[in-house]
């Protein structure tokens, strides 16, 4: 799997939270970066580069210099800093599935949440649904991310539903949606819901009260690593879900800000199952 996203020395966000469960699940990955920074900018202060699109276009090229992309079966990218990487995405995702037709094309579209909203720059988002989304075949937007790129408003079950095929009329045909909060659902929980050409499946979780940074690069990266190797959405929707979950409750429990990342890798590598999926049409 090649993974285009960010990198910080400390904590856990972009390819420094997706990178290890890959490998922890038995996936290679070839990491390139889209930023070197410190840490997260959720504190408010880093330090560190920017890698320009030229210079992660090269990284690429000389990827593809060493005749891997023949060998590889997935493109994944998070959060898109400016409109040259995701024309670098894009550009790359065309090469791969030229030397691999089978490869896929997973996009975690990061604009925002439904407590924050968005916070990428207005270009973003005009991006993502007009050039990014359209080449992807896996999108794993959050409720809030949905309803931005479809330009609706999902609250209830239904409305998520109409809302995930308006996204997958757009091209991609598997869509993972997280943090999904209906107004009917019981006081306290979470859900997540898959959707693709075979059906739609929806799991419910506690809500832990906390503030993850990087738990929805981990989610992208273990989801699409699931569905890749069985082409089973209700077993990928388990598998990642009791993994994430685990590792923010060990997170919550560890009083740290950061992911606790290392101390949860048996969850990626035999996940507890412990959360029904259920199917909704």
């Amino acid at each position: 799997m090649l993974s285009i996203q960010s990198a910080v020395a400390y904590g856990h966000v972009g390819n420094s939270a997706a990178v290890f469960p890959l490998q922890r699940i038995g996936v290679e990955v070839l990491p390139v970066y889209t930023v070197n920074f410190s840490n997260h900018t959720g504190y408010g202060a880093w330090r560190g580069p920017l890698i320009a699109p030229d210079q992660v276009r090269e990284v690429i090229a000389g990827v593809e210099e060493r005749g891997v992309f023949p060998a590889i079966d997935a493109v994944l990218s998070g959060y898109q800093g400016s409109e040259g990487i995701g024309d670098v995405i894009v550009e790359t995702v065309a090469r791969v599935k030229a030397a691999n037709p089978a490869a896929v094309y997973a996009c975690d579209p990061v604009m925002g949440n439904a407590r924050s909203g968005c916070f990428v720059a207005p270009a973003i988002p005009v991006l993502l649904r007009e050039r990014v989304v359209p080449v992807a075949d896996i999108i794993t937007p959050n409720q809030f991310e949905l309803g931005f790129l479809t330009e609706t408003e999902p609250d209830t079950i239904e409305a998520t539903l109409a809302s995930a095929d308006l996204a997958r009329a757009m091209g991609p045909r598997t869509i993972l949606v997280t943090s999904v909060e209906r107004p009917d659902r019981d006081p306290g929980t979470i859900e997540m819901m898959v959707v693709d050409d075979s059906g739609a499946w929806i799991v419910q979780t506690p809500l832990l009260p906390m503030k993850a940074n990087g738990s929805g690069d981990v989610t992208a990266a273990l989801f699409t690593a699931h569905y890749l190797a069985t082409r089973d959405p209700a077993d990928a929707l388990a598998r990642t879900t009791s993994s994430v979950w685990d590792l923010l409750r060990t997170t919550q429990e560890s009083g740290e800000r950061e992911l606790q990342l290392v101390e949860s890798q048996e969850f990626y590598a035999h996940p507890r199952m412990q959360f029904e999926v259920s199917r909704l049409r």
